[in-house]
């Protein structure tokens, strides 16, 4: 068997001499324990050594990749290639793999193999008598830097790490500038307490209390720079009538002290603001695009690097920075939240309380994306993130607008969102509910519309067209003296022969539609001329007195009672010829 060794100097092939020592791993370490017993397990056999730095670095780095170097391959076409019958052993199961496919050869990697790798590094200045000690201490201190350097691909143009800590510095200013103002409105307050309600803005509260120090000077010092006209007429008010306790001169300066700090720290951390935005810029363009750049620089953060933001998948970006929310959520077993860092953003803090979780998932999906470009791509442009700005835009405007899809979109989802929105709808209370008296009887415009009613509105509306046109009215007037006079009519005939043939000709139809024939047929003549009015007047009125002469003659019958219908038919004759005596006479 054949053993390969790595070293910080080169390739050592060693020859196992016996071979059943392998099998008894566990107390391997006892023939190691001296050089002269190690010589008697292995030997070696060939050794390869780098030529310079440049080499050993390149060797080094494809057996951590598990892939197999120009060098190494060389070097087991000379040395292995001829003894094709030996197993060769590997520390690296990944490096065993790549010989074996490109130069079919038989590699071993266990336990037992490890711990013969361990006992030959223990007597490996005896075993390379070749190298010296000094010299492979100096190989492998090079070996190391290199190593490092090459690790840590250095770019000035990539380097995640500078937003890292320069966020970090900015979240930590912003947290001490509040205690330092908090502390200097808690502090100056016991002299001026009014100043505080009246400056909202804190920078300006500080540059006020620097300049002004006690309040006594307020009415003497000029804050024309800091504070509008109407802001300083109120503060020098506000000082002449002012509660605050009285301080001595050392304690206004330990507070304009504190005054200056806080001025200071504001400009310094505007400045780093300036910085971070700009390497924000120049590192991950899109995702600067589409979050800002304070949210962008803290995923960054949060994530370790923007390699490793990269890797993360949509899912993950929406909820980075909510981790104790998610495990407690799944440890409850509740809802999971809908996002993280990323609800700070522009676009997911401009939309509705019932649109923030959409938004930020769709975000998230287009923002690691962006990260992706921004890290693996070689160009620098920032098209996409503001494409996918736009998007998110649009989005945003038709949840806003409750103009879903209409590829699912039916009449529920409009409903759905119908009631979230304001309606300007006032219901007044009517005041006809207030009335307790019964209900009379229903209008007319009310009752359905019968054949009688058409017909009495056709007559209505022949009256007022009488009215119009009063030459018509005089030809009526003369067909119904014409028909009183004893002859009948030619007009009045034809009425007759209608009716007769509306009945033979409704004989099969049921009685109410006969009824309605015979009402519409004699409502035509009126129209046309050929019948008066007077006598559609009377023939309905003959049908109304009809029809109640029937029903007293049922309840006479019912009763026992005998009815004369000659009485009553000769009574309706005297009455109608009575009114047509009236009428001629009034007429002569």
């Amino acid at each position: 068997m054949l053993v390969l060794f790595e070293t910080s100097a080169g390739y050592a092939i060693f020859k196992l001499l016996d071979e059943k020592k392998l099998a008894k791993a566990e107390n391997l370490y006892h023939d190691f324990e001296t050089p002269e017993a190690a010589s008697k397990v292995v030997k070696l056999k060939h050794f390869e050594k780098f030529v310079d730095t440049t080499e050993a670095l390149a060797a080094t780095t494809a057996a951590v990749e598990g892939k197999l170097s120009k060098s190494l391959k060389k070097m087991l076409k000379k040395v292995v290639a001829k003894d094709l019958q030996d197993q060769l052993l590997v520390a690296d199961a990944k490096l065993g793999n790549a010989i074996r496919d490109k130069l079919s050869l038989t590699c071993l990697s266990n336990t037992a193999v490890q711990e013969l790798m361990r006992c030959i590094r223990s007597q490996m200045d005896s075993l390379l008598a070749g190298l010296p000690r000094r010299e492979m201490t100096a190989m492998a201190l090079g070996l190391a830097h290199s190593l490092s350097r090459y690790k840590l691909k250095f770019s000035p143009d990539k380097i995640d790490t500078m937003i890292v800590q320069a966020v970090c510095l900015l979240d930590d200013l912003d947290k001490e500038l509040n205690n330092y103002i908090m502390r200097c409105r808690e502090w100056y307050g016991w002299h001026f307490p009014e100043l505080g309600k009246v400056i909202t803005d804190n920078i300006a509260f500080v540059k006020t209390v620097k300049i002004i120090g006690t309040r006594e000077n307020t009415s003497s010092s000029d804050l024309s720079d800091i504070l509008p006209e109407e802001v300083e007429e109120k503060v020098k008010e506000a000082a002449e009538i002012s509660m605050g306790t009285e301080i001595s001169e050392d304690d206004i300066q330990n507070i304009q002290h504190l005054c200056d700090q806080v001025i200071e720290i504001s400009s310094y951390r505007a400045q780093l603001y300036d910085y971070l935005r700009s390497r924000m810029m120049a590192m991950a363009p899109n995702l600067t695009v589409l979050v800002g750049e304070l949210v962008g620089a803290r995923l960054i953060s949060h994530a370790g690097s923007l390699i490793n933001l990269a890797k993360h998948p949509a899912s993950t970006v929406q909820i980075l920075g909510a981790e104790k929310a998610l495990f407690r959520a799944l440890k409850t077993k509740k809802d999971t939240p809908k996002y993280g860092l990323i609800y700070h953003s522009t676009l997911v803090g401009q939309t509705s309380t019932l649109n923030k979780g959409k938004i930020s998932r769709m975000l998230a999906a287009k923002a690691a994306l962006a990260t992706r470009v921004d890290a693996l791509g070689e160009d620098s442009s920032l098209d996409l993130g503001a494409e996918h700005k736009v998007k998110v835009e649009d989005r945003i405007r038709l949840l806003e607008e409750g103009n879903l899809r209409r590829i699912s979109g039916t009449g529920k989802t409009k409903a759905k969102l119908e009631k979230y929105h304001s309606k300007s709808e006032v219901w007044q209370y009517p005041a006809a509910a207030d009335s307790t008296l019964p209900s009379g009887k229903r209008k007319f415009d009310e009752v359905e519309q019968s054949p009688r009613k058409v017909l009495i509105e056709e007559i209505s509306n022949d009256n007022e067209e009488d009215e119009m046109h009063p030459k018509k009215k005089k030809k009526l007037k003369l067909e119904i003296d014409i028909a009183d006079g004893g002859e009948e009519p030619v007009k009045k005939k034809k009425k007759h022969e209608v009716a007769n043939e509306t009945d033979l000709a409704t004989d099969d139809l049921p009685k109410k539609k006969k009824k309605k024939i015979k009402v519409e047929s004699e409502a035509q003549d009126v129209l046309e001329g050929d019948v008066s009015r007077e006598d559609v007047d009377a023939s309905l009125t003959d049908s109304g007195k009809k029809k109640k002469k029937k029903k007293k003659s049922r309840d006479e019958d019912n009763s026992g009672f005998v009815v004369d219908d000659s009485f009553a038919e000769a009574e309706t004759s005297s009455g109608k010829k009575k009114k047509k005596k009236k009428k001629l006479q009034d007429e002569d």
